[in-house]
């Protein structure tokens, strides 16, 4: 079966619908399907099996800036791409994003699986339901990633959702050989914006102590001024963008986790990340992160944009071995029940149903349908 894997951002660009293409296709190749991913690159491509479409514009979308690439070039690329490769399935994530996903979803060559990923509020989801409703009709099932995404997207396009948790590759965080460290280490790792709550986690090392360590991964809109801002603080190391091995190393090497996001998380697939790697995590209780997390049993979540909370959980699990080793110890056995193994399988299992076994009997999908390439195809199909 030939799979085409779309996304709507660019898959040089760290992200977290990026990540989970990338590693929901790796699987389904182990399991011997044939799948491309499609998606913009602002760069070489991430792997083999990823057909780039040009480079991404920086677009505003749901409280950040998405490297998301709405041109009419890409557009054009992305046909061409559909029209070669006749694919059997097309797995669209965030099918109503500007960009190739739109165009595919639009044209809708072949039988069609849509998972959406974006919670919280969503100018496009208000304004634009009616044209959504109408591109919709083409999708043959519909994926959310958490009930915050299904809350997004169902007024907007009302329907049946199956709800499918983002899954993790557990065996590379558990395998990883962990960074060094020379004292007590909290790690960040998320875009340097507004909504992932950076400046509350700089409030807060302001109350901990001389020893301990921050790093910073990943850069954003706001990292010269939050540079500038913590210039004197010899405790913060500022990564920049890190290769996803350096990450996953560092998250295994580092005392706590800590995600003090205020808002706009689905899903918190970062938290899982963090208990396969058997790191003690400290986030925000966001709808979102309590998909994955609960408090006092595998994490310790606090109130969003509370620095005081936040410094008050940090210290109580440098402090206290007995509690990190408590809490990493139900976050592993946690981590396993988002193993992308079983994702991949399920996603196989949905292919499989709507994929025609031999030529399409209902009506025509797109008009490539009707292309000199495709009707060869299909008379073949009948001898």
């Amino acid at each position: 079966m030939r799979v085409g894997m779309i996304c709507p951002y660019s898959l040089s660009v760290p992200g977290g619908v990026q990540a989970q293409v990338l590693g929901l296709s790796r699987q389904l190749r182990r399991m011997g399907m044939e799948v491309r991913v499609l998606g913009p690159c602002d760069g070489p491509p991430p792997d083999t099996f990823v057909t780039p479409l040009g480079n991404s514009l920086p677009t505003a979308s749901n409280g950040s800036i998405a490297p998301l690439a709405p041109d009419p070039a890409c557009a054009l690329r992305t046909m061409r791409v559909l029209f070669d490769e006749q694919f059997d399935v097309l797995h669209m994530h965030e099918p109503f994003a500007p960009g190739p996903t739109m165009t595919a979803t639009l044209l809708h060559p072949a039988p069609i699986v849509a998972t959406f990923h974006a919670a919280g509020e969503s100018a496009s989801y208000k304004y634009g339901s009616a044209p959504m409703r109408s591109a919709a009709k083409n999708i043959g099932h519909r994926v959310v990633v958490s009930k915050d995404a299904l809350a997004l997207v169902l007024p907007a396009v009302p329907g049946e959702y199956e709800t499918l948790f983002n899954g993790v590759e557990l065996d590379v965080y558990r395998e990883s050989v962990e960074y060094h460290t020379t004292g007590p280490t909290i790690f960040f790792c998320g875009r340097h914006e507004e909504r992932k709550g950076l400046d509350v986690l700089l409030d807060a090392m302001a109350q901990m102590g001389p020893e301990v360590t921050l790093w910073v991964a990943s850069s954003g809109p706001d990292t010269e001024r939050l540079r500038a801002r913590t210039a004197a603080d010899q405790r913060i190391v500022w990564l920049g963008r890190i290769s996803d091995e350096e990450k996953v190393a560092r998250l295994k090497g580092a005392h706590v986790f800590c995600a003090p996001s205020l808002h706009g998380e689905s899903f918190g697939v970062v938290l899982i990340e963090a208990m396969a790697a058997s790191t003690c995590i400290v986030a925000s209780s966001l709808g979102g992160y309590r998909n994955v997390a609960t408090d006092d049993v595998d994490s310790l979540l606090v109130p969003p944009g509370d620095a005081a909370a936040l410094a008050a959980a940090l210290q109580r699990v440098l402090a206290d071995d007995q509690l990190v080793a408590r809490l990493t110890a139900a976050g592993d056995r946690r981590a396993d029940d988002f193993s992308m193994s079983a994702l991949a399988e399920r996603y196989a299992e949905i292919y499989r149903m709507l994929a025609p076994t031999r030529v399409y009997q209902g009506p025509p999908l797109s008009p490539w349908l009707l292309s000199p390439r495709r009707t060869r195809h299909t008379r073949m199909m009948r001898r």
